[in-house]
């Protein structure tokens, strides 16, 4: 069979088990399977054996359910409100006052939390009643919480540059570093918009509060120094090479749990909560890791990689025209997969493409993690999309319209990525 049948067969085969409900792991292994029996001459059962053992087994991963944990337990503490009652005061007099408070805030929890759909979760529990109740207009309100909520995924610690970094074998470290720069400047454009929004829609923005004096502002960021001070503690102890990446993991959920004993939100239920939180859903990246490992070793041994590598290179495309392909093909496919899902089963093919295209895998884990922020807001397969739906029970169409300003700046922020890579490259040249 050509590349192209054997291609569109285990295409076919991977919606079709997709489709019929079967868990994203167990598909991406059964494809695997297909393509091996069919067209390798390996022992299908015996390749999935080593390659399941030691796609589980990697010393790198183990900061993945670290870092889970400490965002669950963090989800349970009182964080989200102390701050709200941090940010609040500083945000008051700019355009759009308290809207600010949606970006400033999953920016700081990304930095505690690895997770997209538990920044969007924790920050909306604190700010969707307290915009609401001070008469904030809802579109605006949940719009800006659904994309600052994928924030998460960019800010280091992030768990999708864990995935990234173990499949396509980069310094975890760097790209935690390397998220920083591009983190901040998305936030910064969508405060921006804020701002504007609210030049333009004067009379949908309710009145300033009562101001309050510098010494009073001060007196209330006091609630934001745990936070800091957990940031501080995970991210400097990765930039000064204290610590890899997965001894900071184990450096946050000390932190956490201290943060929430000091709180007194630490009991067993709490405890226990936490831990099988993290539990159910670090098994569940686990298996799609593993399925995926699979996938890629089995397209290996048939040959798709190479071959599909060598066909995008005699299309001639340019760099930049490689990049708004894949831009293209990561938005699509987001339509019907999650984000850990698009990078385990894409890397495996992508990466030999852009190796040859000298593109830096650094840069380029940035690039598919705005790319993969992108898809938590796009229909009808987007979780930050589905986290909001759950709360505040709109329709997740009217959702997705009320999102759709904060997609065109994540667009904006990949042109601002491909002119300046300096923005992603420069600070992990400094470790």
């Amino acid at each position: 069979m050509s590349d192209v049948a054997i291609t569109a067969l285990l295409i076919v085969s991977l919606f079709a088990l997709l489709g019929s409900s079967v868990w994203i792991g167990l598909t991406l292994a059964g494809v695997a399977w297909i393509g091996m029996e069919l067209f390798s001459s390996r022992p299908a059962g015996d390749a999935m054996a080593v390659t399941v053992w030691g796609s589980s087994s990697s010393w790198t991963l183990t900061a993945l359910p670290l870092f889970i944990w400490m965002g669950e337990i963090l989800f349970r503490t009182k964080l989200s409100e102390s701050m709200f009652r941090g940010l609040a005061p500083w945000v008051g007099r700019l355009p759009g006052r308290l809207l600010h408070t949606n970006v400033i805030g999953c920016t700081i929890f990304a930095a505690v939390s690895g997770s997209s759909a538990a920044t969007c979760a924790t920050i909306g529990k604190m700010t969707l009643p307290e915009l609401g109740r001070r008469g904030y207009p809802e579109d605006i309100t949940i719009g800006s919480l659904a994309g600052a909520g994928t924030l998460g995924l960019l800010i280091p610690p992030s768990i999708i540059m864990i995935v990234y970094g173990v499949t396509a074998d980069v310094s975890i470290a760097r790209l935690f570093v390397a998220g920083v720069i591009p983190g901040v400047l998305l936030a910064a454009l969508f405060s921006g918009y804020l701002g504007l929004w609210s030049l333009f829609n004067r009379r949908r923005v309710p009145p300033p509060e009562p101001a309050m004096s510098l010494v009073q502002k001060l007196h209330e960021s006091r609630h934001l120094i745990p936070v800091v001070l957990l940031i501080g503690a995970v991210l400097g102890s990765i930039y000064a090479g204290v610590a890899t990446a997965t001894e900071a993991a184990a450096v946050g959920v000390v932190g956490a749990l201290l943060l929430s004993a000091a709180q007194r939100s630490l009991n067993w239920t709490t405890f226990r909560e936490s831990l099988m939180g993290a539990t159910r859903l670090y098994c569940m990246i686990a298996l799609i890791l593993a399925g995926a490992a699979f996938l890629t070793l089995s397209m290996g041994y048939i040959g798709l990689p190479r071959n599909l590598a060598e066909f995008v290179g005699s299309l001639g495309l340019s760099p930049f025209g490689l990049v708004v392909a894949l831009t293209a093909f990561y938005i699509i496919l987001g339509c019907f997969l999650d984000g850990i899902s698009m990078v385990v089963l894409t890397m495996g093919v992508i990466l030999p493409t852009v190796q040859a295209a000298q593109l830096d895998l650094v840069w380029f884990g940035v690039f598919v993690v705005i790319v993969v922020e992108m898809a938590q807001i796009t229909p009808p397969v987007g979780f930050n999309l589905f986290v909001l739906q759950g709360m505040t029970g709109k329709e997740i169409t009217w959702i997705a319209r009320v999102t759709a300003p904060f997609f065109l700046l994540m667009c904006v922020a990949l042109l601002m990525l491909w002119w300046f890579p300096g923005i992603a490259t420069w600070l992990p040249s400094k470790m």
